[in-house]
């Protein structure tokens, strides 16, 4: 909790993390802040089993507000999600079925719950509720005539896609009115005030508040944040093997940790501050510690173990760093630090008298499958491109020792690792 929850504060605070893209009216926003707290909700489709990391920065601008005494909404779009936006897309995205579509909000809603204080002052909403027994001739008549066509041709999002080869179809050009519903639904229901998103959202948050004035005669606000981006011009969120999701059985939290160890120089400060909750004060004092010995790479350090604790835990946190140890810090080797390389590399468990071969290290080469048959590695080994738990192995008589007696990491070349485990 902030030390800090009266007024506007918030936005103080968004301003000092370059969070702010686009309001409204931020003079009016926060003559609203200073009155009390506020409404606010943020959307989120299920276009997938998982959020990923482009979805942190705005839902931790809902646990911001919520840190400083508001009361934010997290809306996983049921309805929203069989449309599809077209915001930032040049082509139509795939209908979902149904029952690919309660997967995704059963598994998105759970990782909505990780950040917000879901039953306290944090709600969850699905859009499914308001809009699922409405027919198509209620909602023609009383969302469609609240808005003109003029207004939807003219937001940035549809003039893009009219723009482009493919176009846009009815369904998703008709996606514009299902997120204005939504927040006038909100208000209705939960006296919502305020809609937060990605910068690529302006339009339909616009969109929305333009409804709430027709329906109830009463002014809500809009707020974004930028999309991120990353300055060596690769896509954030991105790696050669896809998307870096929240969902720990689809990125590993090794992964995960790993991603944000490899923040470039350029980016980490802007990222400690938008993708932590770290104050803005203490991500001055890591980066002045982090100018004086850049090679150490403290500040990457720092946002990985910040963000794996947030999104995974620390218990999680505690096994990335470990098993990173286990892998680059040389041959200083634990039991817990191989351990926690258990599904990060391959493995092989092996029973113990593999040891009491008269060539050991060859012997676990091949039943490891680093080496195709013996005279593979008796020639890996004299060309000096084997490691047993961080030591060089000499020759094909070095007898390796298993880490308490259960672990050993056999490194074949320099990309090359497996784990052997013995029967505790």
């Amino acid at each position: 909790m902030s030390s800090d929850v009266s007024g506007d504060a918030i936005l103080d605070d968004l301003r000092a993390r370059g969070l702010i893209q686009d309001t409204t009216d931020e003079q009016a926003l926060r003559q609203r802040l200073a009155e009390g707290p506020i409404t606010l909700y943020c959307g989120f489709d299920p276009t997938a089993d998982s959020l990923h990391i482009g979805n942190l920065v705005p839902l931790l601008l809902l646990r911001r507000f919520q840190d400083f005494g508001h009361r934010p909404i997290a809306l996983a779009g049921g309805a929203t999600g069989m449309v599809g936006d077209p915001s930032g897309r040049s082509d139509e995205r795939n209908l979902l079925d149904a029952e690919t579509l309660d997967h995704n909000l059963a598994a998105i809603k759970t990782q909505l719950a990780l950040l917000l204080d879901i039953g306290g002052v944090a709600q969850l909403a699905d859009n499914r509720d308001w809009i699922i027994n409405v027919t198509a001739l209620e909602f023609l008549r009383d969302v469609g005539k609240l808005v003109t066509v003029n207004t939807m041709l003219a937001k940035e999002s549809i003039k893009n896609r009219l723009e482009g080869e493919q176009g846009i179809s009815f369904t998703e050009f008709s996606y514009m009115l299902l997120q204005a519903n939504d927040f006038a639904a909100l208000y209705q229901r939960s006296g919502c005030e305020l809609q937060v998103g990605g910068s690529d959202q302006w339009g339909n948050i616009t969109a929305g508040i333009d409804m709430i004035r027709r329906r109830f005669s009463v002014r809500a606000h809009g707020l974004t944040v930028p999309l991120i981006t990353r300055s060596d011009g690769a896509k954030f969120g991105k790696t050669a093997d896809g998307a870096v999701w929240l969902d720990p059985a689809k990125t590993l939290p090794y992964e995960f940790h790993q991603y944000f160890l490899r923040t470039d120089d350029r980016d980490v400060e802007r990222f400690l501050l938008q993708l932590t909750l770290l104050p803005v004060a203490r991500v001055a004092e890591v980066m002045a510690d982090h100018v004086s010995a850049p090679d150490r790479r403290m500040a990457q350090q720092v946002l990985a173990d910040e963000v794996t604790a947030l999104i995974h835990g620390p218990d999680h946190l505690r096994r990335a760093n470990l098993a990173a140890t286990a892998l680059f810090g040389g041959d200083d080797l634990t039991g817990d630090g191989l351990e926690a390389l258990r599904g990060i590399v391959p493995e092989t468990e092996l029973a113990p008298e593999v040891l009491q071969d008269e060539e050991p290290v060859v012997a676990l080469l091949v039943a490891t499958g680093l080496s195709s048959s013996k005279g593979d590695a008796r020639r890996t080994v004299e060309q000096g491109g084997v490691r047993v738990n961080g030591a060089r192995v000499e020759d094909q008589t070095f007898e390796p020792v298993a880490v308490d007696g259960r672990w050993l990491l056999i490194q074949k070349g320099k990309k090359q690792r497996h784990l052997v485990v013995f029967p505790a």
